[in-house]
């Protein structure tokens, strides 16, 4: 299997667990990584600070890259990232993405991933919908990205918040093409 090189983002969207749980099953299947490197929005490690109670964030191996730092190698399309995973996407960062606006690393990153035609997921935690949330996620999904809402789902009987919420994680690691141990549908135990 190739090694791929991705981006996360997390957005200062309500959803922390998402990013968590995310970075964590990342770290777990390291060895289909060849580069990861992850951006937080102004807000996201405020708001993963106050829903989790810690700066876990800080204590990942991946590099950190701050949110104004257009010198990132994924700014570009000739560094040749494969996958962008938003995680949770804020309602503010989708639109900005769906309006061609790159006024941050995000924004401008999410714009390579289209442009280069290469995997872009979007985790949005909002709910319910407006029109504009809808019309904005339709114009992400006819330029090539992925709408994947932090919907969790309950075949797999999960007891935990964590189970809940990795039913979710999983999913986004399945579209972003990752090798990985679930449960899944029509499978017996």
């Amino acid at each position: 299997m190739k090694k791929q090189k991705v981006v996360i983002a997390v957005t200062g969207a309500s959803g922390s667990i998402y990013a968590k749980l995310l970075l964590d099953k990342l770290t777990t299947i390291s060895n289909q990584l060849q580069d990861i490197g992850i951006v937080f929005s102004k807000n996201a490690e405020e708001i993963w600070e106050y829903e989790l109670g810690t700066k876990s964030y800080k204590e990942y191996s991946f590099k950190i890259y701050t949110a104004n730092d257009f010198y990132a190698p994924f700014a570009s399309g000739s560094a040749q990232y494969e996958t962008m995973i938003i995680c949770p996407c804020s309602m503010g960062t989708l639109g900005r993405i769906a309006n061609g606006i790159s006024d941050d690393l995000i924004t401008r990153a999410a714009d390579v991933m289209l442009k280069e035609r290469k995997k872009l997921i979007l985790v949005p935690r909002e709910l319910p919908y407006s029109l504009i949330h809808i019309n904005n996620m339709k114009t992400i999904t006819e330029a090539g990205g992925i709408i994947c809402p932090a919907t969790p789902s309950f075949y797999t009987k999960p007891l935990t918040i964590d189970d809940v919420v990795n039913t979710v994680v999983n999913r986004i690691l399945d579209l972003a093409g990752f090798e990985i141990e679930t449960k899944r549908w029509g499978e017996k135990d």
